[in-house]
């Protein structure tokens, strides 16, 4: 194999890895930006992954419905969500503490639940193959020309990695072009003032952060049914702080988050070309995403538009 060949097939590899490691991100940092932008602080985007995951991963190993259990893994989230809701719009809880218990609470029910189901596995059987996310244009490139191979790396992916592309249109036109954003975002800023226009603040922010945790469920769905093929206790491992690193590397907006987590896509598929060809150590290859993502956040965290009202209960 001549040395053009060695890069193409790389290539592809690195484009398709991207892909595939973005759409869970990008799930989650949707969900992300709806619940910042209503002024709820959403730290729990880690646990409301962990908790689609599991659903995701044991509803598809034991009905054997992918979409089902895909759409499943999203309500949970929304569970979570409107958990997190309650305390923090309701009870005006600090929203710091009601996501970090989220991030506790997600991990310990699904570790829990897969004990009692699963015969005390932490981890879940394996998902056959036909009961996870189908992969699109599978078997349309089969050659073993050069051009082939790129094109069978770069379309030969899970339907989710295209289906996150839709929901950020559908989000950005949401935002942007209609009157749900406008208050959405206005509530974020200045929940008096909404208030007294008639704005139900309350109602709004339950709706964002409920929005958030489906998404978020999504999201952690995506990595145990198009990534892996079962669940385990690692298997998002600080996607969901990522996730909200990518929101604040794109002030809070969705156009700017889809490129925050689209360069951590990139440094996890950086870091599986370069442990196909065994360039760094295991470790240090596995340590790319975190630097980056450290990186971003001491260099944007200050220059990232934090709506006005984020973080601050309001009081009627």
């Amino acid at each position: 194999m001549n040395i053009f060949s060695v890069i193409v097939d790389n290539l592809g590899v690195l484009i398709y890895a991207t892909l595939l490691y973005t759409s869970p991100l990008l799930f989650a940092a949707l969900g992300s930006c709806f619940s910042e932008n209503s002024g709820i602080v959403n730290i729990g985007i880690e646990g409301m992954m962990i908790g689609g995951a599991f659903t995701g991963a044991s509803v598809a190993y034991l009905i054997g419905h992918p979409w089902l259990a895909f759409l499943l893994a999203g309500i949970v989230g929304a569970l979570f969500g409107l958990l997190h809701a309650f305390a923090t719009v309701t009870l005006n809880a600090d929203q710091t503490i009601a996501g970090t218990a989220i991030n506790f609470i997600a991990p310990g029910i699904s570790l829990l639940l897969s004990r009692t189901i699963f015969d005390g596995a932490t981890d879940t059987p394996p998902i056959k193959e036909s009961n996870m996310i189908p992969v699109l244009f599978n078997g349309v490139f089969d050659g073993d020309t050069v051009f082939s191979r790129l094109m069978k790396n770069i379309f030969n992916i899970p339907a989710t990695a295209y289906l996150v592309f839709i929901v950020l249109i559908i989000v950005w036109f949401l935002f942007y072009k209609t009157p749900f954003g406008l208050r959405l975002r206005a509530v974020g800023e200045h929940p008096r003032a909404c208030d007294t226009l008639g704005i139900n603040v309350t109602k709004m922010r339950y709706i964002a952060v409920i929005t958030s945790g489906f998404l978020s469920g999504l999201g952690g769905a995506c990595v145990t049914m198009s990534i892996m093929n079962q669940f385990r206790p690692v298997s998002i491992v600080g996607q969901g702080f990522i996730a909200i690193a990518a929101v604040l590397f794109g002030k809070f907006k969705p156009q700017g988050a889809v490129l925050g987590c689209l360069l951590f896509g990139f440094c996890t598929g950086l870091k599986v070309v370069l442990g196909q060809n065994e360039f760094l150590s295991a470790q240090l290859i596995s340590m790319i995403p975190y630097i980056v993502t450290i990186i971003m956040l001491v260099l944007f965290v200050k220059k990232s538009g934090v709506p006005s009202a984020s973080g601050k209960p309001y009081i009627k």
